[in-house]
Protein backbone atom coordinates (compact mmCIF):
# COMPACT_ATOMS: atom_id res chain seq x y z
CA UNK A 1 0.00 0.00 0.00
CA UNK A 2 2.86 2.45 0.83
CA UNK A 3 4.87 1.32 -2.27
CA UNK A 4 1.64 1.96 -4.56
CA UNK A 5 1.12 5.61 -2.53
CA UNK A 6 4.83 6.59 -3.43
CA UNK A 7 4.37 5.61 -7.43
CA UNK A 8 1.49 7.69 -7.53
CA UNK A 9 2.88 10.63 -5.54
CA UNK A 10 5.77 10.20 -7.87
CA UNK A 11 3.37 10.25 -10.99
CA UNK A 12 1.46 13.08 -9.56
CA UNK A 13 4.91 15.31 -9.08
CA UNK A 14 5.86 14.82 -12.31
CA UNK A 15 2.52 15.41 -13.81
CA UNK A 16 2.86 18.99 -12.11
CA UNK A 17 5.82 19.34 -13.26
CA UNK A 18 5.24 19.34 -16.05
CA UNK A 19 1.89 21.13 -16.33
CA UNK A 20 2.95 23.68 -13.70
CA UNK A 21 4.64 25.78 -16.25
CA UNK A 22 2.36 25.74 -18.96
CA UNK A 23 -0.45 27.20 -16.93
CA UNK A 24 1.90 29.56 -15.64
CA UNK A 25 2.52 30.55 -19.03
CA UNK A 26 -1.21 30.52 -20.19
CA UNK A 27 -1.59 32.89 -16.92
CA UNK A 28 1.08 35.26 -17.81
CA UNK A 29 -0.37 35.31 -20.96
CA UNK A 30 -3.94 36.23 -19.77
CA UNK A 31 -2.35 38.61 -17.52
CA UNK A 32 -0.76 40.36 -19.98
CA UNK A 33 -3.87 40.48 -22.12
CA UNK A 34 -5.75 42.18 -18.84
CA UNK A 35 -3.38 44.57 -18.47
CA UNK A 36 -3.21 45.29 -22.24
CA UNK A 37 -6.92 45.98 -21.71
CA UNK A 38 -7.01 47.98 -19.04
CA UNK A 39 -9.01 51.19 -19.25
CA UNK A 40 -6.02 53.62 -19.13
CA UNK A 41 -3.33 55.64 -21.15
CA UNK A 42 -0.20 56.92 -19.10
CA UNK A 43 1.24 59.86 -20.97
CA UNK A 44 4.13 61.63 -20.56
CA UNK A 45 4.97 65.03 -21.54
CA UNK A 46 5.88 68.65 -21.72
CA UNK A 47 3.78 71.10 -19.13
CA UNK A 48 0.49 72.93 -20.72
CA UNK A 49 1.00 70.52 -24.11
CA UNK A 50 -2.70 69.28 -24.24
CA UNK A 51 -5.87 70.92 -24.18
CA UNK A 52 -7.67 69.48 -20.84
CA UNK A 53 -11.14 69.68 -23.05
CA UNK A 54 -8.96 66.90 -25.08
CA UNK A 55 -8.01 64.97 -22.32
CA UNK A 56 -11.75 64.72 -21.40
CA UNK A 57 -13.17 64.46 -24.77
CA UNK A 58 -11.06 61.23 -25.06
CA UNK A 59 -12.02 59.46 -22.04
CA UNK A 60 -15.64 60.30 -22.71
CA UNK A 61 -15.69 58.79 -26.69
CA UNK A 62 -13.48 55.62 -25.38
CA UNK A 63 -13.55 55.62 -21.91
CA UNK A 64 -9.89 55.02 -21.11
CA UNK A 65 -8.78 56.76 -18.61
CA UNK A 66 -5.78 59.29 -19.25
CA UNK A 67 -3.05 59.44 -16.45
CA UNK A 68 -1.19 62.31 -17.41
CA UNK A 69 2.54 63.27 -15.94
CA UNK A 70 4.34 66.56 -17.03
CA UNK A 71 7.82 67.46 -17.55
CA UNK A 72 9.51 70.61 -17.96
CA UNK A 73 13.16 69.81 -19.80
CA UNK A 74 14.02 66.31 -22.49
CA UNK A 75 17.06 66.24 -20.17
CA UNK A 76 14.86 65.56 -17.19
CA UNK A 77 12.34 63.09 -18.58
CA UNK A 78 15.14 61.00 -20.05
CA UNK A 79 16.63 59.51 -17.29
CA UNK A 80 13.17 58.68 -15.78
CA UNK A 81 12.89 56.11 -19.55
CA UNK A 82 16.20 55.01 -19.67
CA UNK A 83 15.58 53.53 -15.50
CA UNK A 84 12.39 51.96 -16.15
CA UNK A 85 11.23 53.43 -12.91
CA UNK A 86 7.94 55.00 -13.90
CA UNK A 87 6.09 52.04 -17.20
CA UNK A 88 4.34 55.33 -19.58
CA UNK A 89 2.32 54.16 -22.86
CA UNK A 90 2.98 57.03 -24.44
CA UNK A 91 6.15 60.13 -24.40
CA UNK A 92 6.18 63.14 -26.27
CA UNK A 93 9.77 63.71 -26.47
CA UNK A 94 11.55 66.82 -29.00
CA UNK A 95 13.65 65.59 -32.38
CA UNK A 96 17.01 64.87 -30.83
CA UNK A 97 15.61 63.10 -27.66
CA UNK A 98 13.70 60.98 -29.77
CA UNK A 99 16.85 60.12 -31.99
CA UNK A 100 18.84 59.41 -27.71
CA UNK A 101 15.56 57.17 -27.26
CA UNK A 102 16.26 55.41 -30.61
CA UNK A 103 19.45 54.86 -30.42
CA UNK A 104 19.15 53.54 -26.52
CA UNK A 105 16.59 50.90 -27.68
CA UNK A 106 13.79 52.56 -25.28
CA UNK A 107 11.38 52.87 -27.91
CA UNK A 108 9.23 50.22 -29.89
CA UNK A 109 8.03 50.48 -33.30
CA UNK A 110 4.76 52.07 -34.17
CA UNK A 111 1.87 49.88 -35.45
CA UNK A 112 0.64 52.26 -38.99
CA UNK A 113 -2.31 49.31 -38.74
CA UNK A 114 -3.63 51.24 -35.61
CA UNK A 115 -2.99 55.21 -36.72
CA UNK A 116 -5.55 55.69 -39.60
CA UNK A 117 -5.49 59.00 -39.14
CA UNK A 118 -2.01 59.75 -38.56
CA UNK A 119 -1.55 57.60 -41.70
CA UNK A 120 -4.32 60.01 -43.43
CA UNK A 121 -3.67 63.60 -41.80
CA UNK A 122 0.14 63.78 -40.85
CA UNK A 123 1.66 65.33 -43.73
CA UNK A 124 4.15 63.75 -46.19
CA UNK A 125 6.68 67.10 -45.52
CA UNK A 126 6.83 67.15 -41.93
CA UNK A 127 7.56 63.27 -42.00
CA UNK A 128 10.07 63.67 -44.24
CA UNK A 129 11.60 66.11 -42.20
CA UNK A 130 11.60 63.73 -39.29
CA UNK A 131 13.32 61.27 -41.33
CA UNK A 132 16.82 62.67 -40.11
CA UNK A 133 16.53 61.56 -36.60
CA UNK A 134 13.67 58.65 -37.16
CA UNK A 135 14.76 57.09 -40.34
CA UNK A 136 11.72 55.58 -42.10
CA UNK A 137 8.90 56.90 -39.50
CA UNK A 138 9.63 53.65 -37.40
CA UNK A 139 8.89 55.74 -33.94
CA UNK A 140 7.63 58.85 -33.64
CA UNK A 141 4.53 60.97 -35.20
CA UNK A 142 4.98 64.69 -35.11
CA UNK A 143 2.74 66.43 -32.95
CA UNK A 144 4.05 70.01 -32.97
CA UNK A 145 6.70 72.23 -34.56
CA UNK A 146 8.21 75.45 -35.28
CA UNK A 147 10.89 77.40 -36.69
CA UNK A 148 13.39 79.77 -34.12
CA UNK A 149 13.01 83.32 -35.53
CA UNK A 150 13.27 87.10 -33.98
CA UNK A 151 10.93 88.96 -32.84
CA UNK A 152 11.50 92.47 -32.91
CA UNK A 153 9.75 96.10 -32.35
CA UNK A 154 8.65 98.13 -34.87
CA UNK A 155 8.98 101.38 -33.44
CA UNK A 156 12.57 100.32 -32.00
CA UNK A 157 14.01 99.02 -35.75
CA UNK A 158 13.89 100.58 -38.41
CA UNK A 159 15.58 98.11 -40.63
CA UNK A 160 14.51 94.93 -42.55
CA UNK A 161 15.21 91.95 -39.64
CA UNK A 162 16.26 89.07 -42.71
CA UNK A 163 19.39 88.17 -41.06
CA UNK A 164 21.30 86.64 -37.42
CA UNK A 165 23.91 89.25 -38.02
CA UNK A 166 21.25 92.09 -36.61
CA UNK A 167 21.78 90.38 -33.30
CA UNK A 168 25.94 91.76 -33.55
CA UNK A 169 24.38 94.96 -34.25
CA UNK A 170 26.09 97.60 -31.70
CA UNK A 171 23.12 99.97 -32.30
CA UNK A 172 21.15 97.94 -30.52
CA UNK A 173 23.22 97.43 -27.34
CA UNK A 174 21.18 96.38 -24.29
CA UNK A 175 18.10 95.73 -26.67
CA UNK A 176 19.02 91.97 -27.60
CA UNK A 177 17.47 89.32 -25.99
CA UNK A 178 19.19 85.42 -26.67
CA UNK A 179 17.78 81.88 -25.83
CA UNK A 180 19.79 81.09 -22.37
CA UNK A 181 20.57 77.20 -24.27
CA UNK A 182 23.45 75.89 -25.49
CA UNK A 183 22.31 74.53 -28.50
CA UNK A 184 19.83 77.47 -29.63
CA UNK A 185 22.59 79.82 -28.98
CA UNK A 186 24.94 78.15 -30.71
CA UNK A 187 23.04 77.39 -33.63
CA UNK A 188 23.01 81.20 -34.68
CA UNK A 189 26.71 81.89 -35.12
CA UNK A 190 26.91 78.21 -36.72
CA UNK A 191 24.24 79.26 -39.30
CA UNK A 192 26.05 82.66 -39.93
CA UNK A 193 29.67 80.97 -40.48
CA UNK A 194 28.08 78.34 -42.97
CA UNK A 195 28.56 75.48 -41.20
CA UNK A 196 25.60 72.93 -39.20
CA UNK A 197 24.03 73.28 -36.48
CA UNK A 198 24.76 69.73 -35.53
CA UNK A 199 28.77 69.95 -36.00
CA UNK A 200 31.06 68.04 -33.11
CA UNK A 201 34.50 70.01 -35.01
CA UNK A 202 35.62 71.41 -31.95
CA UNK A 203 37.30 74.75 -34.32
CA UNK A 204 34.03 75.33 -36.16
CA UNK A 205 32.44 75.61 -32.24
CA UNK A 206 35.50 77.55 -30.91
CA UNK A 207 34.90 80.42 -33.79
CA UNK A 208 30.68 80.00 -32.80
CA UNK A 209 31.70 80.60 -29.13
CA UNK A 210 34.14 83.15 -30.17
CA UNK A 211 31.24 85.12 -31.73
CA UNK A 212 28.86 84.82 -29.08
CA UNK A 213 31.38 86.28 -26.78
CA UNK A 214 32.22 89.33 -28.88
CA UNK A 215 28.32 89.90 -28.85
CA UNK A 216 28.02 89.64 -25.37
CA UNK A 217 28.12 93.31 -24.20
CA UNK A 218 25.20 93.93 -26.72
CA UNK A 219 22.90 91.65 -24.89
CA UNK A 220 20.47 92.64 -22.00
CA UNK A 221 19.65 89.11 -21.01
CA UNK A 222 20.20 85.61 -21.62
CA UNK A 223 16.30 83.90 -20.87
CA UNK A 224 13.60 81.57 -21.20
CA UNK A 225 10.14 82.66 -20.67
CA UNK A 226 11.58 85.99 -19.67
CA UNK A 227 12.13 86.78 -23.62
CA UNK A 228 8.47 86.52 -24.58
CA UNK A 229 7.62 88.93 -21.67
CA UNK A 230 10.08 91.38 -22.08
CA UNK A 231 9.03 91.53 -25.75
CA UNK A 232 5.48 92.10 -25.08
CA UNK A 233 6.11 95.10 -22.80
CA UNK A 234 8.40 96.93 -25.22
CA UNK A 235 11.25 96.20 -22.73
CA UNK A 236 13.51 94.86 -25.67
CA UNK A 237 13.78 95.55 -29.10
CA UNK A 238 14.70 91.98 -30.72
CA UNK A 239 14.99 88.84 -29.69
CA UNK A 240 15.50 85.37 -30.46
CA UNK A 241 11.92 83.56 -30.22
CA UNK A 242 10.45 79.83 -31.16
CA UNK A 243 7.56 80.67 -33.34
CA UNK A 244 5.03 79.38 -32.08
CA UNK A 245 5.04 81.62 -29.05
CA UNK A 246 5.45 84.45 -31.90
CA UNK A 247 1.21 84.54 -32.87
CA UNK A 248 0.45 84.97 -28.49
CA UNK A 249 3.05 88.08 -29.00
CA UNK A 250 1.44 89.48 -31.91
CA UNK A 251 -1.73 89.32 -30.47
CA UNK A 252 -0.25 90.92 -27.24
CA UNK A 253 1.83 94.04 -28.53
CA UNK A 254 0.25 95.59 -32.27
CA UNK A 255 4.64 96.78 -32.49
CA UNK A 256 5.99 93.33 -32.60
CA UNK A 257 7.02 91.63 -36.26
CA UNK A 258 8.52 88.29 -36.33
CA UNK A 259 11.11 87.05 -39.11
CA UNK A 260 10.75 83.38 -38.53
CA UNK A 261 13.52 82.33 -41.11
CA UNK A 262 16.69 84.21 -41.35
CA UNK A 263 18.28 83.96 -44.66
CA UNK A 264 21.36 82.34 -42.93
CA UNK A 265 18.89 79.45 -42.28
CA UNK A 266 17.38 78.14 -38.51
CA UNK A 267 16.16 75.32 -36.76
CA UNK A 268 13.19 73.35 -37.44
CA UNK A 269 12.40 71.64 -34.40
CA UNK A 270 9.98 68.81 -34.24
CA UNK A 271 7.70 67.28 -30.64
CA UNK A 272 6.49 63.81 -31.58
CA UNK A 273 4.60 61.23 -29.89
CA UNK A 274 6.57 57.84 -29.32
CA UNK A 275 5.73 54.31 -27.05
CA UNK A 276 8.31 53.30 -24.83
CA UNK A 277 9.59 49.87 -25.30
CA UNK A 278 8.29 48.99 -21.63
CA UNK A 279 4.67 50.23 -22.34
CA UNK A 280 1.71 48.12 -20.81
CA UNK A 281 -0.89 49.66 -22.70
CA UNK A 282 -0.16 49.79 -26.18
CA UNK A 283 -3.33 49.78 -27.80
CA UNK A 284 -4.43 52.37 -25.68
CA UNK A 285 -1.19 54.19 -27.06
CA UNK A 286 -2.06 53.72 -30.43
CA UNK A 287 -5.25 54.58 -29.83
CA UNK A 288 -4.69 58.14 -27.90
CA UNK A 289 -1.96 58.88 -30.61
CA UNK A 290 -4.55 58.59 -33.35
CA UNK A 291 -7.37 60.39 -31.24
CA UNK A 292 -4.83 63.40 -31.32
CA UNK A 293 -3.93 62.99 -35.31
CA UNK A 294 -8.08 63.51 -35.83
CA UNK A 295 -8.13 66.96 -37.53
CA UNK A 296 -11.10 68.16 -34.93
CA UNK A 297 -9.21 67.70 -31.67
CA UNK A 298 -5.59 68.36 -33.34
CA UNK A 299 -7.42 71.86 -34.52
CA UNK A 300 -8.72 72.27 -30.40
CA UNK A 301 -4.49 71.60 -29.60
CA UNK A 302 -3.50 74.29 -31.46
CA UNK A 303 -5.94 76.85 -30.90
CA UNK A 304 -4.87 76.05 -27.12
CA UNK A 305 -1.08 75.75 -27.38
CA UNK A 306 -0.33 78.44 -30.73
CA UNK A 307 2.48 76.01 -31.73
CA UNK A 308 2.03 74.75 -35.44
CA UNK A 309 0.58 71.73 -36.52
CA UNK A 310 1.91 68.63 -38.74
CA UNK A 311 -1.65 68.07 -39.33
CA UNK A 312 -3.03 68.83 -42.58
CA UNK A 313 -6.52 69.01 -42.08
CA UNK A 314 -6.60 71.84 -39.01
CA UNK A 315 -5.89 75.05 -41.33
CA UNK A 316 -9.49 74.91 -42.85
CA UNK A 317 -10.74 74.63 -39.20
CA UNK A 318 -8.96 77.56 -37.53
CA UNK A 319 -8.41 80.36 -40.16
CA UNK A 320 -11.19 82.23 -40.53
CA UNK A 321 -10.57 83.12 -36.74
CA UNK A 322 -6.98 84.57 -38.23
CA UNK A 323 -4.72 87.13 -39.23
CA UNK A 324 -2.58 86.71 -42.53
CA UNK A 325 0.41 87.35 -40.25
CA UNK A 326 -0.75 85.03 -37.74
CA UNK A 327 -1.61 82.37 -40.44
CA UNK A 328 1.84 82.79 -42.12
CA UNK A 329 3.46 81.84 -38.94
CA UNK A 330 1.30 78.84 -38.38
CA UNK A 331 1.03 77.59 -41.44
CA UNK A 332 4.06 78.70 -43.35
CA UNK A 333 4.88 77.86 -46.98
CA UNK A 334 6.84 74.66 -47.86
CA UNK A 335 10.03 76.92 -48.82
CA UNK A 336 10.28 78.13 -45.41
CA UNK A 337 10.94 75.44 -43.68
CA UNK A 338 11.87 72.78 -46.18
CA UNK A 339 15.41 71.97 -46.58
CA UNK A 340 15.96 73.79 -42.02
CA UNK A 341 18.23 71.64 -39.95
CA UNK A 342 17.02 69.66 -37.15
CA UNK A 343 19.00 68.92 -33.88
CA UNK A 344 19.92 65.79 -33.69
CA UNK A 345 21.90 64.02 -30.96
CA UNK A 346 24.82 64.55 -30.95
CA UNK A 347 26.25 61.86 -27.93
CA UNK A 348 27.31 62.41 -24.20
CA UNK A 349 30.88 63.76 -25.16
CA UNK A 350 30.09 66.22 -27.60
CA UNK A 351 27.13 67.40 -25.40
CA UNK A 352 29.69 68.25 -22.47
CA UNK A 353 31.54 70.02 -25.09
CA UNK A 354 28.52 72.24 -26.63
CA UNK A 355 27.94 72.86 -22.23
CA UNK A 356 31.53 73.66 -21.75
CA UNK A 357 32.08 76.29 -24.51
CA UNK A 358 28.68 77.75 -23.58
CA UNK A 359 29.79 78.04 -19.69
CA UNK A 360 32.70 80.05 -21.47
CA UNK A 361 30.41 82.82 -22.63
CA UNK A 362 28.26 82.67 -20.24
CA UNK A 363 31.45 83.30 -17.76
CA UNK A 364 33.80 85.36 -20.27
Amino acid sequence: MNSKFSLWRRALLAALLVLVPVLCAGCDMFAEEEEEDDNVVYVYSWGDYLDPEVMEQFEAETGIHVVLDEFDTNESMYPRIKEGAEAYDVLCPSDYMIQKLIENDLLQPLNYAQLPNARQYIGQDYLQQSEAFDPGNRYAIPYCWGLVGIMYNTKLVDEPVDSWSILWEPKYKGEILMQDSARDAFMIPLKMLGYSMNTTDPAQLAQARDMLIQQKPLVQAYGVDDIRDKLSSGEAALGVIFSGEAINLLESNPDLAYQMAPKEGTNAWIDGWVIPKNARHVANAHRFIDFLCRPDIAAKNFEALGYSTPNTGVRELVEEDMEDEELAIAFPEPEVYLGQETYQYLGEAADKLYTKLWLQVKTE
